[in-house]
């Protein structure tokens, strides 16, 4: 068994509490060696304990010897009275902060002493609350890394759900729901799988079994693009259903309509059928460690095998048929066809319409000139003089 070391640290925000009284806490979302990815909250004044004591444990490389050598990175000391403004301004500091923490040499990053800050812990599982305390308020960094904090909306309420039947978890990392839970989604990703938080547990749970409180959630759907937007398959998959569709890892397909359960309609030729879109990539865009992980993961179940009749997915909108998907693809694939082959008719020829205004513009005779004065006067005259014999 390999050693045991942490892949990449995220930032994902922080939380406002108020018990036992008010303080922050900042969001950490710790990927393990074995693709294992926990959420961990630690307030700054931990962190910052832990930045003293790894110093002292290497004081060449913190630069306490020589100011030259140091290569761990800086980290501010804590206020006296940490405002909201204040732990929001930080987390640009502590994402550089823990991104180079990572990347500094093996015996510094993967050291007891940073494996143990960042394991899960109990409080990290089961957090102190209190019945008469408000709930937590929690602010998201923005998924567009060019915002600035300031661009930060918050507080961010997190939606509350209802499980529409029993999901039983499969890996450490999800969470298991019973028909009528209510959970608050943290996170809703495109693979259909959503990191939800309840009163003492959290973990990904399938999009297929959550539905909003308020009423159907399809608005937040996009409607069907069948111009498509190509996509890479990442990872083969055999159609267990009619309506889905079998691929192989490469090939190129296009994406025509997106699902909030994370299966989506894409056509191949015309050919359609609903994908699992974690196994897919945009077309273009680079590899990361995030889709080779997704790739390990199980497709999560779709909406559609959710039997639950009372659930309000079955009283939205009309669910579309593979077979209008089908149709509408084909005419849209026609249609594009046809604008193409004109577009190159009308660039490499001339129409016949063209070609006889041509002609007859070349064919127009010169405008005759015009007589002069005199000539008009004389043959007046003439016409008079002949008129009165």
């Amino acid at each position: 068994m390999g050693d045991t070391y942490i892949r990449h640290i995220e930032l994902l925000g922080y939380e406002k509490r108020f018990f036992p009284s008010q303080h922050y806490v900042y969001m950490f979302l710790v990927k393990w060696q074995d693709l294992i990815e926990k959420v961990v909250y630690r307030k700054f004044t931990e962190i910052y304990d832990f930045h003293k004591t790894l110093k002292e444990m290497f004081p060449i490389e913190s630069g306490d010897i020589s100011v030259e050598n140091r290569i761990i990175p800086h980290l501010p000391a804590p206020r006296w009275f940490d405002s909201q403004r204040i732990t929001q301004n930080r987390q640009d500091t502590l994402s550089e902060y823990t991104m180079a923490l990572i990347n500094l040499p093996r015996k510094i990053s993967r050291c007891g002493h940073v494996l143990t800050f960042f394991k899960v812990r109990p409080d990290d599982l089961n957090p102190p609350i209190a019945s008469h305390v408000k709930k937590p308020e929690t602010f998201l960094i923005p998924k567009d890394s060019k915002k600035i904090a300031a661009d930060i909306t918050g507080p961010i309420i997190l939606q509350t759900y209802r499980a529409i039947g029993d999901y039983e978890k499969n890996s450490s990392t999800e969470m298991g729901v019973k028909m009528g839970d209510l959970v608050d989604v943290v996170e809703k990703s495109e693979s259909g799988w959503w990191f939800c938080q309840q009163t003492n547990k959290r973990g990904w749970v399938p999009a297929a079994y959550l539905e909003p409180m308020d009423g159907p959630d399809e608005s937040e759907e996009q409607d069907p693009n069948y111009a498509g937007e190509l996509h890479v398959v990442r990872k083969g998959y055999t159609a267990a259903q009619e309506d889905e569709i079998t691929l192989k890892e490469g090939e190129t397909i296009e994406v025509i309509h997106k699902l909030l359960d994370g299966w989506w309609v894409v056509r191949k030729d015309e050919t359609t059928g609903y994908y699992p879109s974690m196994y897919l990539q945009k077309s273009g865009e680079l590899n990361n460690p995030e889709n080779n992980q997704l790739r390990n993961k199980g497709a999560p179940p779709r909406r559609s095998t959710i039997r639950n009749v009372k659930s309000i997915h079955n009283q939205g909108r009309k669910q579309i048929s593979q077979e209008t998907y089908r149709r509408n693809s084909v005419k849209y694939l026609v249609s594009r066809r046809k604008m193409k082959n004109n577009l190159i008719y009308k660039g490499s020829t001339i129409t016949e319409k063209d070609e006889t205004e041509n002609n007859q513009s070349k064919a127009q005779p010169a405008i005759p000139p015009r007589p002069s004065k005199d000539l008009i006067v004389a043959r007046c005259s003439e016409t008079t003089k002949s008129k009165i014999k």
